[in-house]
């Protein structure tokens, strides 16, 4: 290992460059040409898909078209998460294996993430469904007599055809019948519209020298444990009344996430300016679960058809 990994120096180094900079740096260090893209938006895309990775128990759905690089990056970005690919999934692969006497898949990874989600088999739905609702909502499971608790992150990745690659129909029709359920889906924090992303071409494979993929990896695991983000994320959050729990965890969690990876050096309120947060941090969380939500709605129109996310705002801090 020819590097020490020391979250302070990785911090410090952040100063030293612009956003603009520091997202090119971050999709060097996954394996990503910056120089491919057409957009910044189309960068900042591809970097949404990193926030499981430095976020506990941060639940995504991403729907795109294939060729887009979903597998490659859930499955060999990060020695620290696990890449199911279609299949059989059952309550003992996922959670606990009781005849074994062995945890499941959510034990010990960072993420566990579902690939082509549309063709993944489940041998009980109702017990799949049971247990998914607990361990997304608290992150604990049981099974028979044991109890257990993990941090990993589900992730669904599906391919849909182009003409259900909007918000606004029911974009879950051709997902397992066991996300069919308005009660699961509410538990997911985010919806990341890959269809925004570019292709997988030969003009985004990384050329040159990079930030070590291994060492960014670790990096980004070991911003999973650290709490201070957290806390810059609840004094800058302003909550609206009556605001509904999961909707604010949602937006929380995810503007915790995109601080980590943007704006790691931020370690105070003040040292992040309110439109730099709104605009890289809260804007996007917010739309990530109105997606859920305008979903939802299709899915559940009783109960919350017509409903969206509250306006959070963000407070004024000392600089």
């Amino acid at each position: 290992c020819p590097y020490v990994v020391d979250l302070d120096e990785f911090r410090y180094a952040r100063e030293e460059f612009s956003l603009d900079e520091w997202t090119d740096i971050v999709l060097g260090a996954i394996d990503y040409n910056p120089d491919g893209y057409e957009t910044p938006q189309q960068k900042l895309a591809m970097i949404t898909r990193l926030l499981p990775f430095v976020e506990k128990r941060l639940n995504m759905i991403e729907l795109a078209p294939k060729g887009t690089g979903k597998s490659y990056l859930f499955g060999s970005v990060s020695r620290f998460g696990w890449l199911s690919s279609g299949g059989t999934m059952s309550r003992a692969r996922m959670f606990y294996d009781i005849s074994r006497r062995q945890e499941g898949l959510v034990f010990g990874h960072d993420y566990v993430a579902l690939d082509e989600v549309q063709t993944i088999n489940f041998t009980d739905i109702d017990e799949m469904r049971g247990a998914l609702k607990g361990y997304m909502e608290n992150g604990k499971y049981t099974v028979g007599s044991h109890e257990g608790m993990a941090d990993s992150g589900i992730i669904l990745l599906g391919n849909i055809p182009a003409s259900s690659m909007n918000e606004y129909l029911n974009m879950f029709k051709d997902l397992p019948h066991v996300f069919h359920e308005s009660a699961l889906v509410d538990r997911f924090h985010g919806f990341l519209k890959g269809w925004e992303l570019p292709r997988m071409n030969d003009d985004l494979k990384i050329c040159g020298w990079a930030l070590n993929s291994e060492y960014f990896s670790t990096i980004m695991h070991a911003l999973r444990d650290d709490p201070s983000y957290r806390a810059v994320v609840d004094a800058l959050v302003d909550l609206p009344e009556r605001a509904d729990t999961r909707d604010t965890e949602a937006v929380k969690r995810i503007c915790t996430a995109y601080l980590k990876l943007l704006f790691p050096n931020v370690q105070r309120p003040g040292d992040i300016t309110k439109q730099q947060f709104k605009t890289y941090c809260l804007a996007p969380a917010m739309e990530m679960r109105s997606i859920i939500k305008i979903q939802l709605g299709l899915l559940d129109p009783d109960e919350f058809g017509g409903k969206s996310i509250p306006a959070f705002g963000v407070k004024d801090v000392e600089q």
